[in-house]
Parts: C-alpha cells; sequence; structure tokens
C-alpha cells in the first residue's frame, strides 16, 4: 500500500479548490503532478500531507485514514519538501538535516542509530563534504538537495516535493530530479516543466482548475491537444529513443488559457486624475483656497490659523425680500 487521494474536494475563501481528485499510485513511482498556475497542486500536495484535510473524500495512508493518525506517526512515513525553506539562524547543513530525525527521537531526545541515518542521507545526496558549511553560504540547487535529506533522515515511503526545482538553473534542476527518481520512495513531485516531468517522472497527473484532466504514463498524457486545452499552448511532440521532447510553437492566448477561481474585488474603482493643473475654488468670502488673502500692500495679512478660520466661516446667504 501506499499514500492515495480518493475523491477528496476542498474549498478555501468561498473558492473550491480541489474538485473530487484521486490519485493511487504505485509503490515506488514518481508521480509529476502538473497544470498552470491556480491548477491545486500545491493544494493537493498539502492534502497528501495531512496539512489540510479535505472538506470531503479521503487520503489514505496505507489503507488508514490520514485524519486518524498522529502527526508523529505520519512524520515517520511521509516527508515533505516545500517552495521556500530560508532561515535566519546560522546552522550547518549537518544540524539541517538531523531536523529530520526529530520524528523517531524518544520524548527525552535519544535517537539510537540516527547519526548513521544522517551520515548515509549526505552521502546519498552528494552532501558529506558540505556537511560543516553554513546554511546560508549554499547555492540555490545545494539548499534544495539539503531539504531533500533532511526529508530522507525521516526515513520516509512517501515523498512529497512542490516545484523542487523552482528557481534553479538547468544543471541543478537535473540534478534534483535525478536524485529523487532514483530515490527507492514513493515520490509526488509538482513541477511545470513539461520535459523535466516527462524525462524522470514514471507517471503524470494533470489538473486544471482543481480537477484531473489526466493520469497516465507520460507517452499517453502529453499530447499536442492535452497541452492546448490545459495550457493554451501550441506544441509539436517530438520521439528520440522512446525520449519524449515537448517542443512549444506559440501560445494560442488568454482566450484559449483555463482561468482559475478568481475572487471579484470590491475595491472602488480609481477616480481619474484631471489632466492639467487643477482649478482653484474660492471661499465665501473671496479668499482662493491653498492662496492668501492679499493686503492693501499687496502682501498677505494675518496668521496661516487667521486664513484657515476666515475660509471655515460658514456661507452667508444673502436675506430674500418679502414681496
Amino acid at each position: 500500500m501506499t499514500l492515495t487521494a480518493t475523491e477528496i474536494r476542498w474549498s478555501r475563501g468561498g473558492h473550491l479548490i480541489l474538485d473530487g481528485v484521486t490519485l493511487q499510485p504505485g509503490p515506488g513511482e514518481t508521480v509529476g503532478i502538473l497544470g498552470p498556475n491556480g491548477s491545486g497542486k500545491s493544494s493537493l500536495i498539502r492534502a497528501l500531507a495531512g496539512v489540510t484535510r479535505p472538506d470531503s473524500g479521503t487520503v489514505r495512508l496505507d489503507g488508514t485514514e490520514l485524519g486518524s493518525l498522529r502527526r508523529r506517526e505520519i512524520a515517520r512515513r511521509v516527508a515533505v519538501v516545500s517552495q521556500h525553506s530560508a532561515t535566519d539562524t546560522d546552522i550547518e547543513v549537518v544540524d539541517v538535516v538531523r531536523l529530520g530525525r526529530i520524528p523517531h527521537a524518544s520524548m527525552l531526545g535519544a535517537d539510537a542509530g540516527g547519526d548513521d541515518v544522517v551520515e548515509r542521507v549526505l552521502a546519498q545526496t552528494g552532501l558529506t563534504d558540505k556537511a560543516h558549511r553554513m546554511w546560508h553560504t549554499l547555492s540555490g540547487g545545494e539548499r534544495q538537495r539539503v531539504q531533500i535529506a533532511r526529508a530522507l533522515a525521516q526515513e520516509p515511503a512517501e515523498l512529497l516535493l512542490d516545484e523542487p526545482t523552482n528557481h534553479l538553473d538547468i544543471a541543478h534542476q537535473l540534478d534534483v530530479l535525478a536524485l529523487v527518481a532514483d530515490l527507492p520512495v514513493t515520490s509526488y513531485v509538482a513541477l511545470h516543466d513539461l520535459n523535466l516531468a516527462a524525462r524522470y517522472c514514471d507517471r503524470l497527473l494533470v489538473m486544471r482548475s482543481g480537477r484531473v484532466v489526466s493520469f497516465g504514463p507520460p507517452a499517453e498524457v502529453l499530447t499536442t491537444e492535452l497541452i492546448a486545452d490545459v495550457y493554451g499552448v501550441q506544441t509539436r511532440i517530438l520521439t528520440d529513443d522512446g525520449e519524449l521532447t515537448v517542443v512549444y510553437k506559440r501560445s494560442l492566448g488568454a482566450g484559449a488559457r483555463p482561468e482559475a477561481g478568481r475572487r471579484v474585488s470590491r475595491r472602488r474603482p480609481a477616480t481619474p486624475r484631471r489632466s492639467g493643473p487643477a482649478p482653484r475654488s474660492r471661499c465665501t468670502h473671496g479668499t482662493p483656497r491653498g492662496g492668501r488673502r492679499p493686503s492693501a500692500t499687496g502682501r498677505a495679512s494675518g496668521s496661516r490659523r487667521a486664513r484657515r478660520r476666515r475660509c471655515r466661516r460658514p456661507r452667508r446667504v444673502p436675506a430674500v425680500p418679502a414681496r
């Protein structure tokens, strides 16, 4: 058994984010979760991790409903690598990786064999020579590998990664996904790059507006028709020695792209600015607003406070003579 989702629905702020999503991968598979922005990829990752509880449907871990398990039990089986991992604390790489041993530590902090696990995952991720480097001195790709090492230190059977290649250069993208694909765990990876997904994932789940559009092997899922329908992009699919490549040709325009649910703004429309200098109004006793009353000598008379008092005097309404 593995981590599965069955007909899960989840809404937030009146918007339906996940709409009847079902995901049942095989053990040890690498599943790529694809879709445009706002399609529900990150929300699905959070639901699978137990961070958010679906309004309906079930998420099960080895046949047991996730909501009935304690967080400590989930953390021993499921590890998450999120998009952003920043800290202002001066901490060494080895200490970051040790954080993954927290679910296995006793109440007194003892963790038998924890140091051996940390050394093994550091070697597995190619970070042994950087174990005592400070976190803030690492590059983006090195930080992502450290986060994967921290997740592997949990000794999980399921690994959830939310856009792990975000903000990485090409070389680091290839390194991170090659590392994930070779791990002996079931991995769920939210991605934007279709070619990386086709190369490193066993099966792909394509989402649009919170719904599953297609699920299956890359060669069956990534078609020109599906990409045009989901992404609004015209493409050409090439196959060389069994390796699929998506060639992007042109966008089909905003009208062809799926619209994600948006909240209607209640802000008042901005008042259009007038071109040219603003007109100067005049108060009832002849003093221009924002100006000064000229005296007999041509100079402004009275203090600023006095001029303001004069400008705030009530308007004098002339009496209407009786007929």
